[in-house]
């Protein structure tokens, strides 16, 4: 096959699959090279490459057939010192009458490569969240229909529902599992109502094997889109087919959506990812680093970063990974150990944006309703346990949650000296160790004073 044989098949391949999709997915193809029976063509990206094979790669054989017999299989590397792994298409049995998809019967959207189970790090916010996942990435007897996963922004809710499809394209290739957003659903719905093809589009969302529709809130106060998304959903129960939803909020608290879908969304099994703890942050900053290394393998990590990162940046799993990732290749380019100094410049603006807001009173005060004391004894000089043991913990989310300095927070607390808010801290440090009340009421106290 030559390259205007190929920009020949490029223009009957644009009529197959529509403007859009030809410019999304078809029109950055570089045709390569044939060898032993093998097309190869250049991507940009493998993510490219894989969702090109995944859902264009058999359309692609067929045309490249009708100028060259002899090739068996087409292939699609990234360009760059052809460092990707290939991703092939081997015909099917039938291959002579392929089945071209329009722009508005292509029901799956593209699957981020980073987004999978052995990636998704594991802790008390969203460990039920992960174990339902892995339950229906199982693809057993459906025991709950639909998983509902619901939480703020960054907290893992994508990342698990692409980890799902990974899981079922490797294990069960069998079934056809859709994976989209509910804004590209309703785009669909529209187009199929355009374009006037209802059927093709009840057809298609009605016979998937698992749907699993992300940012559902988005169809809230679209009454013909909410109308059949109610019947899909209702179609693919009816049947006993896996549904998987999120949003980011629970059913129940969904402005604008009808009530009988919030009913429908509620009879599964709800599961809420919480924002993540200090373990959960400094788990994921460490996996990280694990994978850094092979990048960078003489940087000089110090003692302390990742610490101070986890207390640092608390809201945002993808701001945090972020933050990691500039601060790897900032060291990386000049050439100096990460240390807390370096750390704290190169991320000024990131620390500066996610600096908690929270005030030594808002402390003082959340701490005494929590522990059910005065305010006024807390901050007093009485010494006794049930009042001290709070004033520590006082002492030590104001350390960890402010930018307050040790002064700064001794004359908050009656006028204290500096050395005794240091010796609380240290305390408090020590008992969540040794006690576990005093970790869970920390932890707790930090989750109602960051929310």
């Amino acid at each position: 096959m030559t390259q205007e044989q190929w920009g020949r098949l490029k223009q009957k391949l644009q009529q197959s699959v529509g403007q859009s999709n030809f410019k999304n997915w078809i029109e950055p193809l570089e045709f390569a090279r044939v060898d032993d029976g093998i097309a190869t063509f250049h991507v940009p990206t493998s993510f490219l490459g894989n969702y090109v094979s995944q859902h264009f790669g058999d359309l692609i054989l067929y045309q490249v057939n009708t100028v060259s017999p002899d090739i068996r299989r087409v292939q699609f590397r990234v360009a760059a010192n052809g460092a990707a792994r290939p991703t092939q298409t081997t015909p099917k049995k039938q291959p002579a009458t392929p089945e071209p998809r329009g722009d508005n019967i292509v029901p799956s959207a593209p699957l981020d490569e980073r987004f999978t189970f052995d990636s998704f790090i594991v802790g008390k916010p969203n460990e039920l969240a992960h174990a339902a996942a892995r339950r229906v990435a199982e693809c057993g007897p459906v025991t709950f229909n639909p998983l509902f996963l619901y939480g703020g922004v960054g907290l893992g809710k994508t990342h698990l529902m692409h980890a799902i499809a990974w899981e079922l394209q490797t294990s069960r290739p069998d079934l056809n599992v859709v994976y989209l957003s509910a804004e590209q659903f309703m785009y669909r719905f529209v187009q199929a109502l355009r374009d006037r093809k209802m059927m093709d589009f009840k057809s298609v969302f009605r016979s998937v094997d698992v749907l699993m529709v992300d940012d559902v809130q988005f169809i809230a106060g679209k009454d013909s889109t909410q109308e059949e998304f109610f019947h899909t959903f209702n179609a693919l129960v009816d049947q006993n087919k896996q549904i998987v939803i999120s949003a980011d909020r629970a059913p129940g608290e969904i402005a604008n959506l009808e009530e009988r879908i919030k009913s429908r969304l509620q009879c599964g099994l709800v599961v809420d990812l919480h924002p993540t703890d200090y373990e959960l942050r400094l788990g994921i900053l460490q996996s990280k680093v694990d994978r850094y290394r092979a990048q960078y393998p003489d940087l000089v990590l110090h003692d302390g970063v990742l610490e101070f990162l986890a207390h640092r940046i608390s809201t945002n799993v993808r701001v945090l990974e972020g933050a990691m990732t500039r601060l790897f290749a900032f060291a990386s380019l000049v050439r100096k150990p990460i240390t807390l100094e370096l750390t704290q410049d190169c991320l000024a603006d990131v620390l500066r944006a996610s600096e908690r807001k929270v005030s030594v009173e808002e402390i003082q005060r959340k701490v005494s309703d929590h522990y059910n004391i005065r305010l006024s004894d807390m901050i007093g000089p009485k010494r006794t346990r049930c009042f001290a043991r709070p004033r520590q913990v006082a002492m030590y989310l104001c350390k960890q949650m402010t930018s307050r300095s040790l002064p700064e927070i001794g004359r908050r607390f009656g006028g204290r000296d500096h050395t005794t808010i240091m010796h609380g801290v240290r305390r408090i440090e020590e008992l969540s160790i040794q006690d576990g009340q005093i970790a869970e009421d920390l932890e707790l106290l930090r989750r109602t004073l960051e929310g």
